[in-house]
């Protein structure tokens, strides 16, 4: 054995735990991504930059739950999306499956598909994050960076809105003056 092969090995150690930390966080991650942005290629893109920056920023991760560590990461990545794409005229495809008297079961999934993509960003992120990922409110206003009464706002809405959505009434908006 050479004499500098155990220090390498030492050195490399502690990153093994916060790698593997990440590298488990894979699956959960790409789920998030596919129901935020409802579209695969975007997400395992997100996923992909989440992961870039994540590991480049290993020295500002101070240990903690590095699950909602990664959310925030994705979280924020996805806002800067959102922001570059609505600078951008808006083009949406048109799709065979989008006929508005569509039956069976996969309709269900559809409709509950649209009620989420009515929802404003941060409502539908904080139910997915609660919902989908199973984060308590305290991991998901960490995410969020907001107080956790923000998130159980948020949550409330985002379920009367879906609620409203699936049984086909509008939410009228209210006037604030």
């Amino acid at each position: 054995m050479r004499p500098g092969r155990p220090r390498a090995e030492a050195r490399e150690h502690p990153l093994t735990g916060f790698r593997q930390g990440i590298e488990a966080s894979i699956p959960a991650l790409r789920r998030y991504a596919r129901a935020l942005t409802r579209d695969a290629e975007a997400a395992d893109d997100l996923v992909q930059d989440t992961l870039v920056r994540a590991l480049r920023s290993e020295h500002l991760f101070h240990g903690g739950n590095i699950r909602s560590w990664l959310y925030t990461i994705l979280t924020n990545l996805n806002r800067n999306r959102l922001r570059s794409l609505a600078r951008r005229p808006a083009m949406s495809p048109i799709d065979d499956n989008d006929a508005p008297d569509a039956a069976g079961p996969e309709a269900g999934s559809r409709d509950i598909e649209r009620a989420l993509a009515e929802l404003v960003e941060d409502q539908r992120t904080a139910l997915l994050l609660v919902v989908l990922e199973g984060l308590s409110y305290r991991e998901v206003a960490e995410v969020q960076g907001v107080p956790i009464g923000t998130v159980m706002s948020r949550l409330a809405r985002a379920r009367l809105q879906i609620k409203a959505y699936l049984d086909g009434k509008r939410l009228s908006l209210r006037r604030v003056k």
